[in-house]
């Protein structure tokens, strides 16, 4: 899965009020192939009171299949596909398939060069 945390994604299918969204991913889950994605596919949990805890409605995020979000470029900020090659100084990293610029997989900023 090319998805990790706090990546930036927009939703591409999924609840109407969701689609076409942007967000960061708050977890991977890589074995489910699902991301948790801030405030997409928020559902409301009725929880009933136990003991002297009163009962209550909290609304959360669900976890959504991988397959429905895509990653959206640092530099266009346009969703698009995601690769990955080796840059002998850097070691791995991510590339953009569109606009042919690489992440360092090491995290932080997005590095500014282009590989051609």
């Amino acid at each position: 899965m090319k998805i990790r945390t706090w990546d930036k994604v927009q939703v591409m299918s999924g609840k109407s009020k969701d689609r076409g969204q942007v967000a960061e991913v708050i977890k991977a889950f890589p074995r489910e192939n699902k991301v948790l994605v801030k405030d997409i596919n928020v559902v409301t949990r009725h929880i009933k009171k136990q003991g002297t805890q009163p009962g209550q409605i909290i609304k959360m995020e669900k976890a959504i299949d991988a397959s429905n979000v895509m990653l959206v470029c640092p530099y266009t900020e346009k969703p698009t596909r995601v690769g990955y090659t080796v840059v002998e100084e850097k070691g791995i990293s991510k590339k953009f398939r569109y606009s042919k610029a690489a992440v360092s997989e090491k995290g932080g900023e997005p590095s500014k060069f282009i590989i051609k």
